[in-house]
Parts: C-alpha cells; structure tokens; sequence
C-alpha cells in the first residue's frame, strides 16, 4: 500500500551531486496566479483595443496578434525571461522549474503552455485540476509532459537551523538517509503548524516510543545530537 503524501516537497539531486528540495506549490496557489495574469492581460488586451478599434477594420489584424501575444506568448516569455515567474506567480510567490531544479528553459516553457488546451478540457481546467490533486507535486498534465514544476519561492525564508533541545542520542541505529531526514525535518518543522509537526514526529513512534509533543521534542534533541550541539 502506497505510504500517505505528508508533504509536497520535491527531493532532487543535480548533475553536481547538490541536494535540493523543491517546496512544490497545490492547485490554489496556482489557481490565484493563474486569475492575476488573466485580469491583467483582459487590462492590456482592452487597453490595447481602444486605439485599434479606432482604426477601424485595419486594426483587425494587429488586433489578432495582441490577442495571441497576450494569451499565449505571455506566459511562454514571462517564465523564461523572469526566471520562471509571470506577474501573477511572482505576487503569489511561485515559480515555474525544470523537475531537476534547473531554469525552465524555451521548449519546455511552451510545451507546458500550449497543453494548457488539454488541461482546459472539457472546461475550465476540470482535466488539469484533477490530474494536479492526484499528482504528489500538484503537477497538471502540462509540467508532467514538459518536464517542468511549479514551486514556492523560499527565498524570503530564513536559514535553516533547529531549534534549541538538550542534545539526545537516537535508542536505535539510524542510516546516514534516516539521519539527514530527521536533521531536515528539526530544521523545517517550526515553519509548520503543532499539528503538521507532531503528525511527521509520529511517524517515528515505532522506535521512538513516544507520541504528540513529546515525540517532536524528542526529534529536536536527536537532530542536535547527530549535528554535535549541545543546545
């Protein structure tokens, strides 16, 4: 049986053996983007209508071609010109990346795009959001052809560090895998809510013998004791 999605976080390693990991961003996020870029290109697109539609019928054609720009070179431009981040991704904090953590570069930006049309079936992004609610990265059938995944900016985060806990030594023996995962959580988990945090902690029960808080602070000492703090 398939374990539970606990989180959204994409683990990768580059070609320089650096490890990454990917906060990856759920369909609402996405969704809220998604509704900023559209009023915004409505605003250009009406902006740009009004000295056009006083051309008259010589003002179809550069008509059509705002509209194309705006509806499809858009976003293509934006996320490989911005670092992945259209207008509406950039005030939501997301970013559009290779699945490996790389820029997103010129083809996969317009494979991803021009499958919005599959996405959009049979309307409103019914395809997409559902196939995005069934992917572990929230990934609608755009990125997953593409190669490509929508992630939160952790930019603005602070340094990664755990919180103070009288260092303790793990009751069983831990693979370096098992070691780095619990030094990764002590160092997210108080980004996360009492709730999500004792939800991880329990994971480790079986060995651990403790539940709720308890579990959580004892995590913090055996991730200060693997980093040799002392607090």
């Amino acid at each position: 049986m398939r374990a539970p999605i606990l989180d959204t976080s994409r683990d990768v390693i580059t070609p320089e053996g650096v490890a990454l990991r990917l906060p990856a961003a759920g369909p609402m996020p996405r969704a809220l983007a998604w509704l900023i870029d559209f009023a915004l290109r409505l605003a250009l697109l009406f902006a740009g209508s009004l000295p056009l539609g006083a051309i008259g019928r010589g003002g179809v054609g550069p008509y059509l071609i705002l509209l194309f720009s705006l509806f499809w070179l858009y976003p293509i431009a934006f996320e490989v010109l911005w670092r992945g981040r259209t207008p509406g991704k950039r005030a939501l904090g997301l970013r559009v990346i290779s699945a490996n953590g790389a820029p997103v570069g010129w083809m996969p930006a317009i494979t991803r795009n021009l499958l919005r049309v599959v996405d959009m079936l049979p309307f409103g992004y019914a395809l997409g959001l559902l196939v995005s609610f069934g992917d572990p990265w929230g990934r609608r059938i755009g990125d997953m052809v593409a190669g490509t995944l929508v992630v939160h900016d952790g930019r603005s985060l602070p340094p990664a560090s755990t919180p103070p806990a009288e260092a303790i030594a793990a009751p069983v023996v831990l693979l370096p895998h098992e070691q780095a995962a619990l030094v990764a959580f002590a160092e997210r988990a108080p980004r996360l809510t009492a709730a999500r945090q004792v939800e991880l902690a329990e994971l480790t029960s079986p060995w651990l013998g403790v539940r709720g808080q308890t579990a959580v602070q004892r995590l913090y000492g055996i991730a200060n004791g693997l980093l040799g703090r002392r607090r």
